[in-house]
């Protein structure tokens, strides 16, 4: 058996696109021979860092990301429906209090990253609903499993200096790696990194892993 890759994935559930890059790795993570870390991150704090403009800003790029989500959620089998203020969620309200959220859980039960992070992109890119509220995030935690207990000693974490540093920690790695958008996947590979930056570019990384490409969905290619 040849050495585990690692494949660290920044993402943010303000990003659409994350969610999708997100499930995907989900899916490949027991099927290739590597080791996935989630990157929970800030992409606002990236765009800042780097000076890149949200595609969504430039209009025949909002108008083009519309229908193309539409397109990539449904190659992906991902239930994402656009927010009826997709304004006020990306620009205004955005995902701090959500992100502080997922990275207490990831440092404190990391068992539960996973289906919180997937519980609230469906509020947020699926069911038209608050991400940033306190009673918000804990009824994401609820239908992640979480006990209410458990969720809301999480979330009175989100503040602690731990909790700030820790997102910032990741941010500013993606930001040393060349990240200027989100999801993006750094791949380890013989000792080097190597960036790939959106939801469609499993293909290539596959190949330069020397790994199989299914498509979006390996469990109904490989039956």
């Amino acid at each position: 058996m040849s050495k585990r890759r690692v494949l660290e994935l920044f993402y943010d559930v303000v990003s659409p696109y994350s969610w999708l890059g997100f499930e995907v790795m989900c899916r490949y993570k027991n099927i290739w021979n590597v080791d996935v870390q989630f990157r929970p991150g800030l992409l606002g704090a990236i765009m800042q860092g780097t000076g890149n403009t949200p595609p969504a800003m430039v209009r025949k790029k909002g108008i083009y990301m519309h229908f193309d989500l539409m397109r990539q959620a449904e190659f992906c089998d991902v239930p994402l429906k656009e927010p009826s203020d997709f304004a006020e969620v990306m620009f205004n309200k955005g995902s701090l209090s959500a992100m502080r959220f997922i990275t207490a859980v990831q440092m404190m039960h990391p068992e539960f990253l996973e289906p919180v992070s997937r519980e609230l992109w469906m509020r947020i890119w699926s069911e038209d609903k608050d991400i940033t509220e306190p009673e918000s995030i804990l009824e994401a935690a609820k239908k992640a499993g979480m006990s209410d207990d458990i969720a809301k000693k999480v979330l009175a974490s989100v503040s602690s200096p731990e909790v700030k540093n820790k997102l910032k920690e990741n941010t500013d790695s993606a930001l040393k790696y060349g990240v200027f958008g989100m999801p993006s996947i750094v791949a380890h590979i013989n000792g080097k990194p190597q960036l790939y930056f959106g939801s469609d570019r499993f293909e290539l990384l596959a190949h330069n892993l020397g790994e199989k490409w299914y498509g979006p969905v390996p469990q109904k290619s490989r039956l």
